[in-house]
């Protein structure tokens, strides 16, 4: 079993929220960035991960799940890499979400399977292990696939009705933006949609950033809370580094 339990960080912000964006991909590069302007608040970021991506009738969901700490040496950084790799509580972690991903893909689509199975993967200031579950989905069936798979598992645990029961009980604050998706439905049923980490939203000049941990049975408390630390750290440098600007 397992719940990512989140926190929720704030800080004023009378600056250009664009140059904190123009900041954040340039420290925190990742495979989705954006930025949208919806006029009274903004809502922009550099997620590492997919919520679902849908193409050609075939839906694909990226697990993540099983993080630490990159340092900026190359060489501890792939002695950390493996030792998370061997690592048991965050192979057990990643185990569960990756299993949660086959049962909602499996839901809906056919021909289910795990074609990649905890890659390692460097990003900015933390290390992830990222799997790759797909499946074939019936052009009807898109849009029940979507809102079946929501949220993801890798923000929720597992099981993810009971998790979310749990987090509606300790989360003290609606999550709102937070480990929602954002993306793109093309015309031809074709789907792709970042999950809202490792991102910023921007109202009445305050931005509010979150992240969270996955909590297991033998979950660490402090290392647990220090990873939450280590996700937001490229936001935090993101905004000091547009002060500056």
């Amino acid at each position: 079993f397992q719940i990512v339990l989140s926190k929720r960080f704030y800080q004023d912000f009378q600056g250009d929220e664009f140059q904190v964006y123009r900041a954040l991909r340039s420290i925190n590069p990742s495979p989705y960035l954006f930025y949208f302007d919806y006029g009274s608040f903004k809502i922009f970021g550099s997620s590492p991960e997919a919520q679902i991506v849908i193409k050609n009738d075939k839906a694909t969901i990226y697990p993540i799940a099983g993080t630490f700490k990159r340092t900026g040496d190359d060489e501890f950084d792939k002695k950390e890499a493996e030792k998370l790799s061997n690592d048991k509580k965050e192979n057990s972690e990643h185990v569960m979400l990756v299993d949660l991903a086959r049962n909602d893909l499996s839901k809906i689509s056919k021909n289910v399977k795990v074609e990649r199975f905890k890659d390692i993967q460097f990003y900015s200031h933390v290390i992830h292990l990222v799997s790759k579950v797909s499946g074939n989905i019936k052009s009807d069936k898109k849009i029940d696939l979507i809102s079946g798979t929501f949220p993801a598992g890798t923000l929720s645990g597992a099981p993810k009705h009971k998790a979310m029961q749990l987090i509606e009980e300790y989360e003290k604050i609606r999550r709102e933006f937070y480990g929602g998706a954002i993306g793109f439905m093309g015309f031809n049923g074709d789907f792709n949609h970042a999950i809202i980490i490792r991102s910023f939203l921007s109202k009445n000049r305050r931005l509010f950033y979150q992240a969270g941990a996955g909590i297991v049975f033998k979950s660490n408390r402090d290392s647990e809370n220090q990873e939450v630390y280590n996700k937001i750290e490229a936001l935090r440098k993101a905004i000091k580094t547009a002060e500056k600007i």
